[in-house]
């Protein structure tokens, strides 16, 4: 007995030792691990880096900006089917374990044993704790490390939150290079471009499957291990109660259905607009806030005026181009041995020209060129196994066909309601830009930088610095109606020679024609755009003046005083002159250019909007008889209002009558002004101008200064491109006449003397003049030959004060 006392006795002791052995190494574990653990706290105060969106004025998507493309989602905001598989697929124990699920380390390791693949038992709280605090080495440290993490997380924070970090921040893989997804949100855009609330049982356990390893599951390269792992999980869903049996069959005879978006919708249109804002947060915020802060952007843009816009400037473009002819293909492929539609799949093609498509000459027989059409490309990158053929129509360019030779590369759009027929096409080599801008506000709603973003990212609507031509001209005789001239001033249209001094060759400038006609009114100088008489009165005014109104008006920020510039010598951009147009639209109040009327943050805070009028009793909770709330204008006047429709009536005789006569018939008959420009030898052409609503400004050019032709004119290539984006943009809109502001007296004059007119009779127009002035009773217009004679008032004008002969 005391034997067995005695056994006993040392079994406890070994026992008590072990136990203490035991815990002290349970201790020191604990020690050793918990020296230099991450502070868990930080989850706290956790913010990942969001995804920057970019919204179109009618909401629709335009850009996203991110390194990592997430969408955090509170966990009140994610449907619980998509809980109900993610816990599935990773942690069915959640809500009852502490950190650590010992029922899933026994689960793991009888899977492990008997079918000796590696299956973690890792809970979702110890994958957070890896993912936002550890690395991903594979190690015991690590291990132990992450265990203790996950014990402390679960004592700090709710359940909830733990979810909530986890769905937000895991990676869910790579469909699209340089796309990476994370959370929940995000992948549903870019698997099925959804958002979670419309993911299917099915989707929302593809999306489950990816934690354990995107590249595993790819839709594309491991389709069939995808589907393999989906249906896993549909399984288990239905085992832990969150979809019934039904839906689990339903989604397992199911395809993947990965629907990625490639680009938004409007990209195809809108490339150079959202290149614009990108690089407007940038500056503004700085590189970290636009790809990770989250920033919530709403555009200015109108996708249905983008559109128009752009088919009117790509339109001009191409007639401009095609006129010169056929200048041969984009390249040539060899064909032998290989097939042609892998060959042409190799063949970089501009993404944004659609409906044009990229295709190769394949032979030519009986007169008719037979071509291959690039295969499109499946979301993975694998080139699609159907194959499209068709033949050149022999209509433009398509009578050049015959010189084409098997493996040349070239661009064809579909001819509609003729199957299999192309039309050849060719990339322009000319270019330029257009602009749409709200005059009374400056909101942009279309901008064109260029025939293509995918072939070119410089805009030409706001980085080309060309010479505006005759377009600045309304700027000097803007400077003169709004210093003493009326539009009924007498300007003398005849030769002048400029001597700058210092020995310096004497400058003559000459009428686009190389005629002179003799002294006509201001009206006429602007209407026919006649250089010898704006050279007249800007040296009559003096170009410092003239400089100081071009700063005014933002067309430059600093014009040297010579008289050259006064003919739109100097180098400004598109978007300038279109906002010194809308000045003359909106009765010359000071505007700001804008593509961005919000930003909010990443917590729906807005730090900035492009209105910053101030509303006086827009604030109150109630009406309790109080005046009605009022908007406080403070912006600057650039210009006098009257001066400013003075202007405005001048240059809608420019459309109705001038040297943009054929823009009236374009729009219908519907009220727009404006004004062309063509620069020496052709180099530029502008028209720029605008409705009551709307202003519009157009530049064509080559990227490289040359030639555009002798014969190339403005009013034949820029304003036909300004012409077709009015008749568009205008067409649901009503004739909505321009306003005419208190103080201006409408009298009829005399078109071609600007004297008063005795009544309605043929030649005579309603001129507008300010308060205390008024049309002369009667002219004698003086031509160029000398004969005939000015009435007495011309004559004792001459050369002695504003108005006068020059």
């Amino acid at each position: 007995m005391r034997f067995v006392l005695r056994f006993f006795g040392f079994l406890f002791s070994v026992g008590a030792i072990a136990f203490l052995l035991a815990g002290l190494g349970a201790g020191y574990f604990l020690w050793k691990f918990s020296q230099d653990l991450p502070n868990h706290a930080a989850l706290a105060n956790y913010e990942p880096p969001v995804t920057t969106r970019v919204h179109a004025a009618d909401g629709s998507l335009l850009a996203e900006y991110a390194r990592e493309r997430r969408l955090y989602l509170p966990i009140q905001a994610v449907p619980k089917l998509v809980i109900g598989a993610f816990l599935s697929a990773e942690d069915k124990n959640f809500y009852k374990h502490s950190g650590i699920d010992p029922e899933g380390i026994v689960r793991a390791a009888l899977n492990n044993f008997r079918s000796g693949r590696r299956q973690g038992a890792s809970t979702i709280t110890q994958q957070v704790a890896k993912n936002f605090l550890l690395s991903n080495e594979q190690t015991m440290e690590r291990k132990a490390k992450e265990a203790l993490l996950a014990l402390r997380i679960e004592s700090a924070f709710s359940k909830e939150r733990i979810l909530e970090l986890y769905l937000n921040e895991i990676f869910l893989g790579t469909l699209v290079p340089g796309r990476n997804v994370h959370g929940v949100a995000a992948a549903a855009l870019e698997y099925f471009n959804k958002s979670v609330h419309e993911l299917t049982p099915a989707e929302a356990a593809y999306l489950a499957a990816l934690p354990k390893g995107p590249n595993n599951y790819h839709p594309f390269r491991k389709t069939q291990e995808a589907l393999s792992r989906r249906n896993e999980i549909l399984g288990l869903m239905v085992a832990n109660g969150y979809i019934s049996k039904e839906d689990g069959d339903k989604g397992r005879s199911q395809p993947l259905g990965i629907n990625s978006r490639m680009h938004s919708p409007n990209m195809i249109a809108s490339g150079f607009f959202a290149e614009e804002v990108r690089r407007e947060l940038g500056d503004r915020y700085g590189e970290k806030a636009l790809y990770e802060g989250g920033l919530s952007v709403r555009a200015t843009l109108d996708p249905k005026m983008q559109a128009i816009a752009r088919k009117a400037l790509v339109d001009g473009l191409i007639r401009f181009d095609e006129a010169s002819g056929w200048r041969g293909p984009q390249g040539n492929i060899n064909l032998a041995g290989r097939e042609w539609g892998l060959a042409v799949a190799e063949v970089p093609s501009l993404a944004d020209i659609q409906p044009w498509r990229l295709a190769v000459a394949l032979d030519r027989t009986a007169g008719v060129t037979r071509i291959g059409l690039q295969p499109k490309k499946e979301a993975g990158g694998a080139v699609a196994r159907e194959r499209e053929l068709g033949q050149i129509a022999p209509e433009g360019l398509g009578r050049s066909a015959g010189t084409l030779q098997p493996g040349d590369v070239i661009y064809v759009e579909a001819l509609a309601g003729k199957l299999g027929q192309f039309r050849l096409r060719q990339l322009p080599e000319i270019s330029g830009g257009l602009v749409a801008m709200d005059p009374f506000t400056g909101r942009v709603h279309a901008m064109v930088g260029g025939f293509s973003y995918d072939q070119s990212e410089f805009n030409r609507a706001t980085q080309a610095l060309r010479q505006p031509g005759s377009s600045f001209k309304p700027i000097v005789y803007s400077t003169a109606l709004d210093n003493g001239y009326t539009p009924s001033s007498i300007i003398d249209d005849s030769p002048i020679t400029i001597d700058p001094g210092g020995g310096q060759e004497a400058w003559s400038p000459q009428n686009f024609d190389g005629k002179a006609s003799g002294p006509h009114t201001l009206r006429y100088g602007i209407q026919w755009s006649k250089n010898l008489m704006t050279v007249r009165l800007a040296r009559e005014l003096g170009m410092p003046l003239v400089a100081e109104y071009s700063r005014r008006f933002g067309v430059y920020d600093e014009l040297a005083p010579l008289l050259p510039m006064s003919l739109g010598a100097g180098e400004t951009t598109v978007m300038r002159m279109v906002t010194a147009y809308s000045m003359l639209a909106n009765g010359g109040r000071r505007i700001r250019p804008t593509l961005i009327d919000r930003i909010q943050d990443r917590n729906g805070g807005t730090v900035y909007r492009h209105d910053d009028r101030e509303c006086i009793g827009c604030a109150a909770e109630s009406w309790t008889g109080q005046d009605e709330p009022k908007l406080v204008d403070k912006r600057e006047q650039v210009l006098d209002p009257l001066t400013a429709y003075q202007m405005v009536s001048i240059l809608e005789g420019v459309v109705t009558r001038g040297t943009a006569a054929r823009v009236s018939g374009m729009v219908g008959g519907k009220p727009v002004a404006g004004k062309t420009g063509t620069t020496n030898d052709a180099k530029d052409l502008w028209f720029v101008g605008f409705s009551p609503d709307l202003a519009v400004g157009v530049y064509l050019g080559y990227d490289k200064p040359r030639s555009m032709g002798a014969n190339a004119q403005a009013g034949t290539y820029a304003a036909p491109i300004f012409g077709e984006f009015m008749k568009a943009a205008l067409a649901d809109k009503p004739a909505t006449p321009f306003r005419v502001p208190p103080g201006i007296k409408l009298i009829r004059v005399s078109a071609g003397s600007g004297a008063r007119a005795g009544g309605e009779g043929g030649g005579t127009i309603l001129e507008a003049f300010k308060p205390g002035t008024a049309p002369p009773d009667s002219y004698s217009v003086v031509s160029s030959g000398g004969g005939g004679s000015a009435s007495p008032e011309a004559e004792r004008s001459v050369g002695v004060g504003t108005g006068g002969l020059y």
